[in-house]
């Protein structure tokens, strides 16, 4: 392979790459970061410079970069078999893989549905539960709607935004999507109902779901959500009880309950999916990013028996759930996606958690004593520090600040890469991080913190 000195790839990025969720003309007058090598929780750049993956390489890396026995087992497949489609044909690693995520799924899902990412795996979630209602005949033809919670953040494809709650990115869209009914989540810090404290705040979020499925229950398919943290959101941390309390609803009204784990699932919330916290079984549950490591794109929609036996009929019926990508099922992807499960068992990876989530958690807790953090929210291995203007009104910083960026790029300089949600600093390390790289990460971020804020 032919090597690019580091301003001849900056240029050949600034005039043909067109970056996600980035305002192109502040990234052309920058001289990015061009990474060329991933070791352990660590990017290397071009340069020779480390930075620790603070964000696990967009909340995908598991067991740190280019693990030995991942790379082993995609150069395997690949020398066995590149592609092979599931339409018509089976294929021996996506149904391995199958058997392994049904048995350690919440009891229940039973399922596997493959596509290629977060989104998808979510849109498709939706389009079962609404051909479920529909299969299911005379008034539940009428189930047509979704409940999803503001703050929500589910995907970029247009099913998945329909069933999102963020304007900044998909207020723009509103014409094309399909409407949805929006619960409060519980964003206690800013609590829009008036709570006065996390169970306060619960228990009104809570009682106005209710009171919309009460409404709208006899036109309404599913919920989407995402249990534990609204990550996207600003990882926006749900109450105990809170996710139990949905699903309880749920099937009180008989309203599907779809979980969306494409961040939350494999390990991050300290189990191995978020809904095992509460001793929840969704009726739908997405799957992504940690799924493959962060290795290749692989997604997967599980369904319960009672979803999937829905769909079974006679050939001229059209029970038959139309819908399909190239790559569903690639091999090379779920060679990748079982290796990491091998992982999380050669490694007793969760058992090494609470440790490193203590450490974390002290690291928050300092953190959050700094004159301009006016709160820190964290569960598991994912944490978020909100950054404010004026700690006593709860004033945020005006937009155009760019908090939360500078201090990402401040952080930088103390050999860390971190991406914000607006004033919020993401803290989501790859789950096989040290402790003693945790404490280089939180050391790293307060002294950003400070540098910019104070």
């Amino acid at each position: 392979m032919i090597a690019h000195d580091t301003e001849t790839l900056r240029d050949l990025d600034r005039k043909y790459v067109w970056h996600p969720f980035t305002q192109m003309r502040d990234w052309e007058a920058d001289a990015p970061i061009v990474i060329a090598r991933g070791e352990g929780s660590f990017l290397v750049d071009t340069e020779g410079n480390r930075y620790l993956d603070g964000v696990a390489s967009v909340w995908t890396n598991v067991h740190g970069h280019c693990r030995p026995e991942i790379n082993r087992a995609v150069k395997e497949q690949v020398d066995r078999l590149e592609h092979s489609t599931l339409l018509g044909l089976a294929g021996e690693q996506p149904a391995l893989l199958a058997k392994r995520l049904v048995d350690l799924a919440p009891s229940g899902l039973c399922k596997v549905f493959y596509s290629d990412n977060g989104s998808t795996a979510v849109e498709i979630a939706v389009k079962m539960a609404f051909q479920y209602q529909q299969h299911r005949g005379g008034r539940y033809r009428d189930k047509t709607r979704f409940i999803t919670f503001k703050n929500a953040y589910h995907g970029d494809t247009l099913g998945a935004v329909s069933v999102g709650g963020i304007d900044l990115f998909h207020g723009v869209f509103r014409p094309l999507l399909f409407p949805a009914i929006q619960a409060p989540s519980p964003y206690c810090y800013r609590c829009e109902s008036g709570g006065t404290g996390t169970r306060d705040c619960e228990r009104r979020c809570l009682k106005e779901l209710e009171r919309l499925m009460e409404i709208h229950a006899e036109t309404t398919a599913g919920l989407v959500i995402e249990p534990m943290m609204q990550c996207a959101g600003g990882m926006i941390a749900q109450p105990p009880g809170f996710v139990k309390e949905v699903r309880k609803l749920c099937d009180r009204y008989d309203i599907l309950m779809i979980a969306d784990e494409v961040a939350v699932g494999f390990g991050r919330t300290g189990s191995m999916f978020a809904c095992e916290t509460e001793g929840v079984t969704p009726d739908l549950m997405a799957l992504s990013k940690g799924l493959t490591a962060g290795y290749l794109p692989l997604a997967a929609t599980l369904a319960t028996r009672e979803i999937y036996d829905m769909f079974l009929g006679e050939y001229s019926e059209l029970k038959t759930f139309f819908h399909g990508h190239t790559f569903t099922g690639n091999p090379v992807a779920c060679a990748a996606a079982i290796a990491s499960l091998d992982l999380f068992e050669q490694d007793e990876l969760l058992k090494g958690l609470p440790d490193k989530i203590s450490c974390l958690e002290e690291g928050f807790r300092r953190i959050s004593f700094l004159e301009h953090v006016g709160e820190t929210r964290h569960i598991g291995m994912i944490g978020g520090i909100e950054l404010v203007r004026d700690r006593e009104t709860k004033e945020p910083y005006p937009w155009e600040e760019r908090i939360g960026v500078r201090v990402c790029l401040e952080a930088r300089k103390h050999g860390l890469f971190l991406r914000p949600l607006g004033n919020v600093i993401v803290v989501f390390p790859p789950l096989s991080v040290s402790l003693e790289e945790v404490k280089y990460l939180m050391d790293g971020i307060e002294a950003s913190i400070r540098m910019v804020t104070e």
